[in-house]
Parts: C-alpha cells; sequence; structure tokens
C-alpha cells in the first residue's frame, strides 16, 4: 500500500515536479520500492536492537525515513535517457553498500542454490560488506557447505553479524551441523555484534558455535535471546566467551536460565564493566538467582538500559536490587514488572532511585502487588524524577487513594511525560480524573492507560472533560473495552469495607485528601 501511495505522489504534479521535473509512472514505482525496501530494513533493524519495545519509534523512523527520501527522489527529478536505471535494493544499505540483510520475506527453507544466490554479492571482488543477516532463513546442511566457503572468504572484515533464526524447522542434528560451519568459518572475525537469538541452542548449541565464541574479544553487543539457555547451557557461554571487557549490550530475554544458571549469567556480568544495556526478562530466575545477578550488577556503572522483568525476585531480591541502583548514576531506563516486589520491595526500590536515578526516563513497576501503602514512597521517587518520558504502573492494586497520591506527584513539571499507564489498578471515577488532571496539560503526551477499571460511565465522561479542556485532546486517551463501569474493587484487608461502592460516597469518602493534595473538584 505504501509503495502505491508513493508512486501516486512521485507521478502527480505537484510544486516538486513543477521545478523538478515529473516522473514517470514506472520510474515513480522502481522509486518507491526502493524507498520502501530500505526504510523497512532499517527499521527493522532499530527495532531487533530494541526488542523491548512497543515498535513505535522503528514506525516513527520507518515514515521519518520514507519522507525524506521520497524528497530526495523528487528534488533529483527524472531520470534522463544517459543515466542507468536505480536497482532495486534487496538489503538495507549504506553509504559504501555494507550490509547484506536477507531476512527480508516469509520465513523459508534455504537449499544449496538459493544459498549461491543470495551470498553471491558476498563473492563479488572488492566488496564491502561488513554486515550480514541472515535472520528468518533456515539454512539446510547443504546450504550451510556452501554459505561456510563464502563467510570464511570475507570474515576478515566482517563486524557484525546476525544469524538469528537461522536453522528453524531442522532436524537437531542438521541445525548442530549447520551452526558448526557457520561457527568454523566465522572463526577468528573480529566482531563487535553477534546475535544467535532464537535458535533454540541448549547447551549442545552453544557448545556447536564454540569455534566462533571462543575466538571473540572484542564484542560489544551480544544476544542470546529465545535460545533454551539453561544452567549448563549458561555455564557453557561463560566459559567460552574469552573477554567481555568491550561489551555493551547483553541480552538473555526468553529462556530457561533458573537460579542456577543465573550464577554464570552473573559473572558474565562481572566481567562485563562497560555494559550499558543489559536484558535479563523472562528467565524464570528466581530469589537467590535474582540476588546474586543484582550484586553482580553493581560492577556495571556505566548501565543506562536495565531490564529484569517477568522473573520471581520477591522482595528480598527486591531490596538486594535497591543496594545496587545507587551505583547506577547513569540508568536512563529500569524495567521491573512482574517481580513480585509487592510494597516493601518496591518502597526500597523508589527510595534508592529517589536519591540516584533522578535522570530516569522510563520506569516500569507492573504486575508486582502495589497498593496504595506504597504510593507515598512512589510519589516522592515520581516527584524527583523530571526526565520522566514513560511511567508503567499497570497491574497493581492502587485503587483511588493510591492514584491521588500518585496523580499529584506527577502534575507539576513532569513536562517530558509521554505515556502514562494505570490500567488494572481497581481505579473508581476518583482516581481517574486525578489522573486525568495530572497529564491534561503536558506537551508532547500521547497515551494514557486507563484501561480494566471500574471507572463508571460519568466518570469516563469526565476524564474525557478533563483532557479535552486541557492543551491534550481526547486522541491521548487510550482504549477503554476492558473497563467496567459496574465493578468494584475488592476490599482486600485496606480500610475501604464501610464503603458500598457508589461513587458519590466514594467522592466524598476521598475529598479531604483531595483538598490536601490540591486537586480542584468539577463543578
Amino acid at each position: 500500500m505504501l509503495v502505491e501511495r508513493m508512486t501516486k505522489n512521485l507521478s502527480t504534479e505537484s510544486i516538486f515536479s513543477r521545478k523538478y521535473g515529473l516522473l514517470g509512472k514506472e520510474e515513480a514505482h522502481e522509486n518507491a520500492k526502493r524507498i520502501e525496501q530500505l526504510c523497512f530494513a532499517s527499521a527493522d533493524g532499530h527495532f531487533k536492537k530494541e526488542p523491548d519495545g512497543d515498535g513505535s519509534s522503528a514506525v516513527q523512523l520507518y515514515a521519518k525515513e520514507t519522507s525524506k527520501m521520497m524528497l530526495e527522489v523528487l528534488k533529483k527529478g527524472p531520470r534522463t535517457a544517459s543515466e542507468p536505471e536505480a536497482p532495486v535494493a534487496d538489503t538495507p544499505l549504506e553509504p559504501g553498500d555494507n550490509v547484506l540483510d536477507i531476512s527480508g520475506g516469509k520465513r523459508a527453507f534455504i537449499e544449496a542454490d538459493e544459498a549461491k544466490e543470495l551470498l553471491s554479492p558476498l563473492t563479488k571482488p572488492g566488496n564491502s560488506y561488513n554486515r550480514i543477516c541472515f535472520s528468518n532463513r533456515s539454512f539446510g546442511l547443504d546450504a550451510a557447505n556452501v554459505a561456510g566457503p563464502i563467510l570464511e572468504s570475507v570474515k576478515n572484515q566482517l563486524t557484525e553479524v546476525d544469524i538469528s533464526d537461522f536453522v528453524a524447522g531442522r532436524p537437531e542434528d542438521e541445525a548442530l551441523d549447520v551452526m558448526r560451519i557457520f561457527s568454523k568459518a566465522l572463526e577468528g572475525s573480529v566482531l563487535r555484534y553477534l546475535n544467535i537469538s532464537d535458535n533454540a541452542l541448549g547447551e549442545k548449541g552453544v557448545r556447536a558455535f564454540s569455534e566462533l565464541l571462543k575466538s571473540q574479544e572484542n564484542l560489544e553487543e551480544l544476544y542470546v535471546m529465545n535460545d533454551g539457555i539453561s544452567e549448563e547451557a549458561a555455564k557453557a557461554l561463560s566459559e567460552l566467551i574469552p573477554s567481555t571487557e568491550k561489551l555493551k549490550v547483553l541480552h538473555f530475554h526468553n529462556n530457561m536460565t533458573g537460579d542456577e544458571g543465573a550464577v554464570y549469567v552473573a559473572e558474565m556480568v562481572k566481567r562485563s564493566p562497560n555494559l550499558e544495556s543489559f536484558r535479563c526478562s523472562a528467565t524464570r530466575i528466581g530469589s537467590d538467582g535474582s540476588i546474586t545477578l543484582s550484586e553482580a550488577l553493581g560492577t556495571c556503572t556505566h548501565l543506562k538500559k536495565l531490564d529484569l522483568r517477568d522473573n520471581l525476585f520477591g522482595v528480598d531480591a527486591g531490596i538486594a536490587l535497591s543496594k545496587t541502583l545507587p551505583k547506577l548514576p547513569d540508568l536512563v531506563e529500569l524495567y521491573l514488572s512482574d517481580l513480585n516486589l509487592e510494597n516493601k520491595g518496591t518502597v526500597a526500590i523508589v527510595n534508592a532511585l529517589k536519591r540516584s536515578a533522578p535522570q530516569l526516563e522510563v520506569l516500569e513497576l507492573a504486575g508486582n502487588e502495589i497498593n496504595a501503602k506504597a504510593a507515598p514512597a512512589l510519589a516522592e521517587c515520581l516527584a524527583a524524577m523530571q526526565s520522566l518520558k514513560k511511567l508503567t504502573l499497570a497491574e497493581n492494586e492502587l485503587k483511588d487513594d493510591g492514584a491521588v497520591i500518585i496523580a499529584q506527584s506527577l502534575e507539576d513539571g513532569h513536562e517530558d511525560l509521554r505515556a502514562l499507564d494505570v490500567s488494572t489498578n481497581m481505579l473508581q471515577r476518583v482516581g481517574a480524573r486525578c489522573f486525568a488532571r495530572a497529564v491534561a496539560n503536558k506537551p508532547g503526551f500521547v497515551q494514557l492507560n486507563i484501561n480494566g477499571n471500574f471507572i463508571s460511565d460519568e466518570g469516563i465522561d469526565e476524564v474525557k472533560d478533563i483532557l479535552k479542556s486541557g492543551k491534550n485532546s481526547l486522541d491521548v486517551l487510550g482504549p477503554l473495552d476492558e473497563n467496567d463501569p459496574d465493578g468494584e474493587p475488592d476490599d482486600g484487608d485496606e480500610e475501604e469495607d464501610d464503603k458500598d461502592g457508589n461513587d458519590d460516597d466514594e467522592e466524598d469518602g476521598l475529598d479531604s485528601r483531595l483538598q490536601n493534595v490540591k486537586v480542584e473538584e468539577d463543578d
């Protein structure tokens, strides 16, 4: 659809065509196809390096680069008879033609003949390729035997290698043989970037890459995600890589590491003092392993991004992490959702952040059983974080009592705030209104997520009125399809047992709190 739209725009009369000339439909289509392929590859590469994002920044890059390249084509004008046709790019080319990316299209098996054709650019004398991406293509043994000698011939010029998801659907023995062929071919290359994710490695797979891993002493980025990294595999990985001193990015997302494997991950972390981005989310690490890992992270004083989501930390590991956080003065993004931190672990962490990380831009604490009792400490922390761009507190138990306190901490300042997620927090009318007021006048604010709560229809109308009357439009309000206007929060052990769930009574009950935090009542 984008190619068709660009073709139409490039071949339609405009102020540019009047100045530079009008492209014919065929030439416009060639350029549109080339632009789309280049921009998609660039955006896809951006997304793969930020796999924990929601894709919005990749889409923005896609749109921005597309517009930029269209303008360049328009200003260049139609091709003259003496000019050669521009080739349709198969790869995300940059100046110097230095990237060979065959990952586009549907996942597919590759056999010998296709491998020879796809990798033929690497065989041309004088080529300057230093980055390759073979992801999403499944190499069989015959194809690997073709690829091996080609890769060996260019290994000395390679700096980035992405062979993630390159043996999908192959029998284990064949997949291991393919890995060994690639490993042998790339042995001795001086890589700064290596991605071996999505290959179901396990210990056997890690050791199949022995020759490649043993020869890497200059790695700056290593991705081993969704690879079945067990205790034994983590141990093998730690043993095989000779040096991680230069490592800046280490991502272990979605493995089966467990407490025992966390010990070996922690050893790698300790040997990586220059780490800037560490991701160890969804790795089945419990309290003991989390404490060990938290202590090891204290050596990574240059960390900017830390993602430990979806593990079994618990309170004790949360407290251990709180002791490490003051040692990370450059931290900008912190992802701590679904760690069972509860109030005690959360309070310990936010108290540490309040003093050590006022520069934080992203904070995620969803799914940690946080209730209103932790709200004052959390609010104090947030008040100190004036650079905050994204705050996620979803799937907790803040209720209106906690919402009032936290919303007030966000109302003053926080000019850079872009997204606030307080979905599924047992919020009712009062809490929803407070959060709406907190963000209504933030310049550049993008989304308020209050879905999955118990906000009455009247409360939703009030939220919409607040947003309409502020500097932001109603567009910032996220979906409400899971909101239950007739629902009531569980009483639990909090002091709400005397409330009957009526919104008017609830609002009266919170009147003093609202006045104390200077939240104005609607007429």
